[in-house]
């Protein structure tokens, strides 16, 4: 990562996840990271809405030219960038991995402006939606209106290596919700 934002927020999420895949979403407290939440949104999974933004900061706004809640993420890329950040998505949300991305975009005076984008899941849930939140930060430091966004670059965070505990104890953990266990007659 070269923005220390994202250094930072990815250094946030991680302490919170712990142990986890990753953190739930009411365990990140937006006053642990108040100097970053201009540059934070939440995405809602919602692949034909275009993952649509949920909530979203006002540098991330001022940098879109609007606010963004109920727009399209993935209408920001160009048509043909669209696929494979949509797959990124994805990825994150469902896998529950971390991912970086460098990307450059269209200034309003035609110059070219490189953002960098981390994208963090959530942990899914039973009976709620999936969303992931990130932070998207200009490299150059400046806060100008952009469009045509194209990914120039994208890496995934990988989980370190966990311990686990006895097979019996992993198959409780991992069991949720309403369980049978045959009895003797």
């Amino acid at each position: 990562m070269k923005h220390p934002s994202s250094r930072e927020f990815f250094a946030y999420w991680d302490e919170k996840r712990g142990s986890a895949r990753a953190p739930d979403r009411s365990e990140i407290e937006p006053g642990a990271v108040r100097e970053l939440l201009g540059d934070i949104f939440v995405l809602s999974f919602d692949p034909s809405g275009g993952y649509p933004f949920r909530v979203a900061g006002t540098r991330v706004c001022a940098l879109l030219g609007c606010d963004q809640k109920g727009q399209s993420f993935s209408a920001l890329f160009k048509q043909d960038n669209r696929r494979e950040i949509e797959d990124i998505i994805g990825i994150v949300a469902e896998e529950m991995l971390a991912a970086v991305a460098g990307i450059s975009a269209i200034a309003e005076d035609g110059s070219l402006a490189h953002l960098e984008l981390l994208l963090l899941p959530f942990n899914n849930r039973a009976h709620t939606p999936l969303s992931l939140t990130g932070l998207l930060a200009p490299l150059g430091g400046e806060y100008r209106a952009i469009h045509d966004f194209s990914l120039t670059s994208w890496r995934y965070i990988g989980h370190p290596p966990q311990r686990f505990g006895p097979r019996v104890l992993r198959k409780l953990k991992v069991a949720r919700g309403f369980m049978v266990y045959e009895g003797l007659r």
